[in-house]
């Protein structure tokens, strides 16, 4: 992807630094929970993705210590992903104003470890997620090594494709969607995963619709699209579901297969239009 470095985006929340402490409330996995729970199941051989789902509170503490050469290292991904927030929100903001609406900007925090959020305690195996009590995006950075290592899907694209998800959401917290899923699900709980799927593959259109934008305005490199498309099957569930347990559970998907994922996100990319990703009339 063609970006310029050199700074951080006044969006950004830099607590890297900070220790964090579980606080009450529960939260649901953002888009590398899954895949990271399923590694550490495989590992342990132990079924750590189930309790995660609704995940509560508790009072455990969270040590996380200053480590200057990693921040160090990390800089170069710090200004990278201040780029494409700062970039994201600007084509949301236009799209909105275009639609004669108005689009509040979520923040994004960086943390390593654990962090609170208005959604409570998490820690890095949770993976990236949105939090619609404060409308900010969180990410500790070592989960893109992650997802390239353990996962095969490198590149800067694959690492901007999980942002703008997360940016997806914050769409859709703006649109009212959020609220309006959230209350179908307490009415109907029977409908709970089968609901988390549509607005997860919502948001990867909505990712996609970003990813038209930065095709215009000639920012994709060659590959970028593959190295996306390799991001969303990565964390499709039946895939995590393979590397995890063995097996495949459809029922007890949360996030929609990794064709899904695809098919949704290249529909984004392709129309360039928020109307276009309606998950929920399908």
């Amino acid at each position: 992807m063609r970006w310029i470095p050199g700074g951080r985006s006044e969006d950004l929340e830099d607590q890297r630094s900070s220790g964090g402490r579980r606080l009450g409330g529960g939260m649901g996995l953002g888009i590398g929970g899954l895949i990271l729970l399923g590694v550490l199941s495989l590992i342990f051989k132990r079924d750590l993705i189930t309790p995660y789902l609704n995940v509560g509170g508790s009072d455990r503490p969270s040590a996380t210590s200053a480590d200057p050469a990693r921040d160090a290292a990390e800089e170069p991904m710090v200004q990278f992903v201040s780029f494409v927030l700062d970039d994201a929100q600007k084509t949301w903001e236009t799209i909105f104003a275009n639609q004669s609406k108005s689009y509040q900007r979520a923040r994004l925090v960086l943390f390593r470890d654990g962090v609170d959020s208005a959604c409570g305690f998490a820690d890095a195996a949770v993976g990236p997620f949105y939090c619609p009590g404060d409308q900010k995006v969180y990410i500790d950075l070592g989960f893109y090594e992650e997802l390239r290592r353990r996962f095969g899907a490198p590149g800067d694209f694959a690492q901007a494709y999980v942002l703008a998800h997360e940016i997806g959401h914050h769409v859709q917290k703006m649109l009212g969607i959020d609220s309006r899923v959230r209350g179908a699900q307490q009415q109907n709980p029977s409908a709970h995963n089968p609901l988390s799927v549509k607005i997860e593959l919502q948001a990867d259109c909505f990712a996609g619709v970003w990813a038209h934008s930065t095709n215009e305005r000639k920012l994709l490199e060659s590959g970028d699209v593959e190295e996306a498309l390799r991001a969303a099957s990565a964390v499709g569930d039946d895939n995590i579901q393979k590397m995890s347990r063995g097996r495949v559970v459809p029922e007890s998907f949360t996030h929609g297969s990794s064709e899904q994922r695809m098919t949704w996100f290249r529909r984004g990319l392709q129309s360039g239009d928020p109307s276009s990703c309606n998950t929920f009339a399908n």
